[in-house]
């Protein structure tokens, strides 16, 4: 019900239309990167589940893009029937909701969202990232429920 606001960090959150449109998905920057000059580009993809930053290195645009994909994966189909082009994205990290045999070995299945997801992370040329000690990001509050990895990064 509301995003923390610290002195020590920029605060990047969508603006909503409506009641109803309340982003879901914030990117907080420390202070100590602010000459980079950090934008928010709505005008490039304006979702509540998606939030795109830019910055400048050597006047040079790079993006940051965050992304929340609830179980209906709205977020992934808005990305994948949406030709957007944008060169340079250097993260895309998110809580991506699908549990997969990709990204967590104790995982037995695959799934075809999954595909979807590594599609529109190649058409920016990422590569999903693989930590070198796998831990669980999803831990579950119902006993006898499996941990999970559902939080993502692409580089």
């Amino acid at each position: 019900m509301g995003t923390t606001h610290h002195p020590n960090w920029l605060l990047f959150a969508r603006t909503p239309s409506d009641r109803s449109d309340s982003p879901r998905v914030i990117i907080y920057i420390n202070i100590h990167l602010s000459s980079f000059r950090f934008s928010l580009c709505n005008d490039i993809i304006n979702h509540r589940d998606i939030l795109l930053i830019l910055f400048l290195n050597d006047h040079v645009c790079y993006y940051i893009m965050n992304v929340y994909s609830n179980s209906s994966h709205t977020a992934l189909k808005y990305l994948k029937d949406t030709e957007v082009n944008i060169d340079n994205i250097l993260v895309m990290t998110g809580d991506f909701n699908i549990r997969d045999s990709l990204w967590n070995t104790s995982f037995p299945h695959h799934s075809s969202i999954s595909n979807d997801l590594i599609i529109i992370a190649d058409s920016f040329n990422l590569a999903l990232l693989t930590p070198t000690n796998p831990y669980p990001t999803r831990y579950s509050d119902t006993i006898g429920e499996v941990n999970s990895v559902i939080n993502l990064m692409f580089l």
